[in-house]
């Protein structure tokens, strides 16, 4: 293994890379018929969003879940993948949790939720909810690059990416196979210990070359609902802060609310049934720019 390849984050422990690059042409290696079937998918989606977050339980899966169903509602075409390989969240956020895909030996197909709208995630392969998916990187990246080359997603106008928190394997894959005109969403919350991870997303993307469309500002302050004053539990403005101190588009703060709790365990997109409360007017303020792309 040569020096640049023992810091190149698709070498694997045996010497080898998990992308299948060979060192002596890495950058110029020959498409194999995997990285071609890629393109091909690829082809046929006109804009990638890819949602991340440096810190765990900011909500960054219902953020993914209502981006999606805002953008469907927009009547745009949408795919919505959940990389989370360990904690996959979405197919409960959507009450799919029992769905099953068509899987034949060169194609699968994604989950209908309506008729604009297309789901894939790991959660509808593994076997019952105890099962523990223990996976190192290399089979990661292989999963998600399946994802990407063997869902028959179709024409879509835009496709969703939900990763898990970090700037680790899934995020660094999700990012890789999309390719750099992949557009990062990036969630926080206000407070300073989830804002503190959060930067270091924004420094992986650039390092990554993927374009930011922004940062969200989730769980930002609580709207009683009788007395209608708002409570900032987690302090309030962290986000914004961050994406000024960064450079970066700040889109929009979305409140606590109790509805969006209970419509993720419920297994409904809070944007489906209450898009005209103040926090789904939120949502669609921070929907605006991914609408804007075209």
């Amino acid at each position: 293994m040569s020096n640049g390849c023992k810091s190149c984050p698709s070498a694997s422990a045996s010497g080898g890379c998990s992308s299948g690059q060979d060192p002596k042409n890495c950058g110029t290696k020959t498409p194999t018929p995997d990285d071609l079937k890629i393109a091909k998918t690829l082809g046929r989606i006109k804009h990638k969003i890819v949602v991340l977050s440096g810190k765990g339980g900011v909500g960054k899966s219902t953020v993914s879940a209502n981006i999606a169903m805002a953008l469907a509602q927009a009547g745009k075409q949408v795919g919505l993948l959940d990389v989370d390989i360990h904690g996959p969240s979405i197919p409960r956020l959507l009450s799919l949790t029992d769905a099953k895909p068509h899987v034949e030996p060169d194609h699968m197909e994604p989950i209908p939720y309506s008729s604009n709208l297309w789901v894939m995630s790991l959660g509808f392969l593994i076997p019952d909810k105890e099962t523990a998916v223990i996976w190192r990187g290399p089979m990661k990246l292989g999963l998600i690059r399946q994802f990407v080359r063997d869902v028959t997603w179709g024409d879509l106008d835009y496709l969703v990416t939900d990763c898990p928190p970090g700037t680790g394997d899934e995020p660094l894959a999700a990012l890789q196979t999309l390719g750099k005109e992949a557009h990062a969403v990036i969630v926080t919350t206000p407070q300073g210990v989830a804002v503190d991870d959060v930067r270091r997303s924004v420094t992986f993307c650039r390092q990554m070359g993927n374009p930011i469309l922004g940062i969200v500002e989730n769980m930002s302050g609580f709207v009683c609902p009788t007395c209608n004053t708002t409570h900032d539990i987690f302090n309030s403005g962290g986000g914004e802060a961050l994406a000024k101190e960064m450079g970066v588009p700040f889109l929009g703060r979305i409140p606590m609310d109790p509805e969006v709790v209970r419509s993720g365990d419920e297994g409904y997109p809070f944007m489906k049934v209450q898009g005209d409360t103040p926090t789904g007017q939120a949502l669609k303020k921070i929907v605006e720019p991914i609408l804007a792309l075209g």
